[in-house]
């Protein structure tokens, strides 16, 4: 190891380490769902909030610690956040009720900043050849963890608890606090101004209630006045959100960003996979431990929903620096293109195929390769459209884009698969998961025209303003 190389090894693991202990943290509650849902005796739609919270809270917080990071320094923003998020963690872990737990995924929710943080922090310290490869490793980790997180928890339910799943992930955030402190140096590049709280407040409130129709829409009715007045007051708040942006001086979402072509349609791309990708993930445990008794289903434990995702965290190890590798020579927008298409054959075979196991290890282990390659590309797009002084927030923008494209995914989908049930039962019926896997293979199809509107050919080398900040 040269000693260039032995320069950022550790400062590399840190942020590793930070970016896996929030990707873990964002996905090992799903496969416990059920679990908690009976303990709680909550409702599927209540339980569904559980996900629905956390990426709600990581929305916002996203773009918010983003603008900070930028403004008052990377490393100490991403202590913050992590510790906020420990916070989350070990009120989870203490929850008494169903209400204090999705509460304390909100609180969650804050870690989400990490992601953008750390590549941030990537590109002011890094070597300007190393940056796409390290962004592409950074979105492998956090790639392999969302993997991961739900694969790990079948044995700590099964074998202890489903408290113990948030008892050991706030050790690793606490590791990860520490590596963060001990190995990087702060910012280099700080860009003053302000945040925008108002910004902030009416896209949470346009949010909330957004999911608050859908995912009460079955059961209020969906041509019911309470369920068009939400539909109305997102809108209403939509448009004062983008007209308070455009007058703010600092806003949450800068529209300068997003007059950016790059930027727009990578931003487009995120969400619309967002939607796509997030949605199936929360069904596939659901679908494996329904008993076969109803029809479909293989009555899997906890423990054995988790192996049908192991495919999918094996294909992303290799996948995101593929991809960092293959976009630095013949530039991003290509394997961004792949990630979309790679992603509707996954999910079309979900839909087509699922009666027996194999389908789903092999759909899995397609759509790892898929959104191993869309972390990646997404990522490196941004980063090297955007001033450096930019790039927290334009990465930020770009992960709340994705986030609430999941949000509203995770939403949608369980309303689809539980808008009709096995009679006499609260399973709902094989047709549910079959729409939901086509809708997500045509969301991933409309990813795939918006990642052809990015600007450049396909197989020429995108330009790398990336310049490593003096310092």
């Amino acid at each position: 190891m040269t000693g260039p190389e032995r320069a950022v090894a550790a400062p590399f693991t840190a942020l590793l380490i930070a970016v896996l202990s929030f990707s873990l943290l964002q996905t090992m509650p799903v496969p416990a769902l059920p679990s908690l849902q009976q303990a709680f005796g909550a409702s599927t739609t209540t339980a569904s909030w559980v996900l629905s919270a956390f990426l709600l809270t990581a929305s916002v917080a996203t773009g918010v610690l983003g603008r900070l990071g930028d403004m008052f320094g990377k490393r100490r923003v991403l202590i913050a956040c992590l510790l906020v998020s420990a916070a989350g963690t070990l009120l989870a872990a203490l929850a008494g009720s169903i209400g204090v737990l999705i509460t304390a995924r909100a609180v969650q929710g804050v870690g989400a900043a990490t992601f953008p943080l750390a590549f941030g922090i990537v590109r002011e310290q890094f070597p300007r050849e190393r940056v796409p490869v390290a962004i592409g490793w950074i979105s492998s980790v956090f790639g392999i963890g969302f993997g991961a997180g739900l694969v790990i928890p079948g044995l700590i339910v099964d074998t202890l608890s489903w408290r113990w799943i948030f008892w050991l992930m706030l050790v690793m955030i606490v590791v990860g606090v520490g590596a963060v402190a001990a190995f990087i140096r702060e910012s280099p590049v700080t860009s003053p101004g302000r945040v925008d709280w108002a910004g902030a407040l009416l896209l949470s409130a346009a949010i909330v209630a957004l999911l608050l129709a859908i995912s009460n829409g079955r059961v209020w009715g969906w041509g019911s006045a309470p369920v068009l007045g939400l539909f109305a007051a997102t809108l209403v708040l939509l448009v004062v959100f983008g007209s308070v942006e455009r007058r703010t001086t600092a806003p949450l979402v800068d529209t300068g960003l997003l007059r950016n072509r790059t930027v727009l349609a990578a931003n487009v791309t995120a969400l619309i996979i967002g939607i796509g990708m997030y949605g199936a993930f929360t069904l596939i445990p659901a679908l494996v431990e329904t008993p076969p008794s109803v029809g479909y289903g293989f009555g899997a434990s906890v423990t054995q929903a988790g192996l049908f995702i192991i495919p999918m965290a094996a294909t992303m190890l290799f996948a995101s620096p593929l991809a960092g590798r293959l976009g630095a020579v013949l530039g991003f927008k290509l394997p961004l293109v792949l990630a979309c298409v790679i992603g509707a054959l996954g999910f079309a075979l979900f839909a087509a195929a699922h009666g027996t196991p194999w389908p789903l290890y092999v759909g899995n282990g397609i759509i790892g390769v898929g959104v191993g390659f869309a972390f990646a590309s997404l990522a490196n797009l941004v980063v090297s459209a955007v001033d450096p002084r930019q790039t927290g927030e334009a990465t930020g923008i770009n992960t709340i884009m994705r986030t609430i494209g999941g949000t509203l995914g995770a939403q949608i989908a369980a309303t689809i698969v539980t808008s009709s049930l096995v009679p006499g039962t609260r399973t709902p019926v094989e047709s549910g998961y079959t729409t939901a896997f086509t809708l997500s293979a045509i969301a991933m199809g409309v990813a795939t025209l918006a990642a052809l509107a990015v600007p450049g050919r396909l197989r020429k080398a995108a330009p790398a303003p990336v310049t490593r900040a003096a310092g």
